[in-house]
């Protein structure tokens, strides 16, 4: 089975994540992609979510680093999935997704005032992910984002509150 490496960028600002519909997944996603040669998981996380939504972020730790001096350390991710893709190109194949939560660089006034994003980007509060409430997509459909986006997004919304991740989502 071919396996690529990808990021993705769970963006959290005020009470809302950010996702959009990915044409060749037809579902609700976060912004992410493959990771480039000689580029690390985040940067390829935040080069992603910069080219997807023009939001420049920065990774919300989930965990605190060795304090080890003689070497370079990158942020672990939240988690690691691997999801099964197919596209006409590669046909069926694995992405290995390194998970991150980000937020904006801007700072964020109110749950009213998020920072703009392009056509196509939606933000959603934490009551539609919680309740997995369905979004207009470009087919005419109604469609929910699949359950890894709904609960990361809750996750990384407690993360962005108040530093620590939900037990009831990570543990459901």
């Amino acid at each position: 089975m071919i396996r690529h490496f990808t990021s993705t960028g769970i963006v959290a600002a005020g009470d809302s994540t950010l996702v959009h519909w990915h044409e060749k997944v037809q579902a609700w996603l976060a912004p992410g992609g493959h990771v480039e040669p000689n580029e690390d998981p985040v940067q390829a996380t935040l080069r992603e979510v910069k080219e997807e939504t023009g939001l420049d972020v920065r990774i919300l730790p989930t965990s605190e680093l060795p304090a080890i001096s003689n070497l370079e350390q990158v942020a672990p991710p939240y988690t690691v999935m691997i999801e099964d893709v197919f596209d006409a190109k590669v046909g069926k194949h694995q992405h290995i997704d390194f998970i991150y939560f980000t937020t904006p660089l801007v700072a964020v006034e109110s749950d009213n005032e998020l920072p703009s994003v392009p056509e196509g980007w939606h933000w959603v509060d934490r009551e539609a992910l919680l309740e997995a409430r369905t979004i207009l997509a470009p087919t005419g459909e109604e469609v929910a984002p699949p359950e890894d986006v709904l609960k990361l997004g809750i996750v990384a919304l407690d993360l962005l509150a108040n530093g620590s991740i939900s037990q009831a989502v990570t543990q459901a």
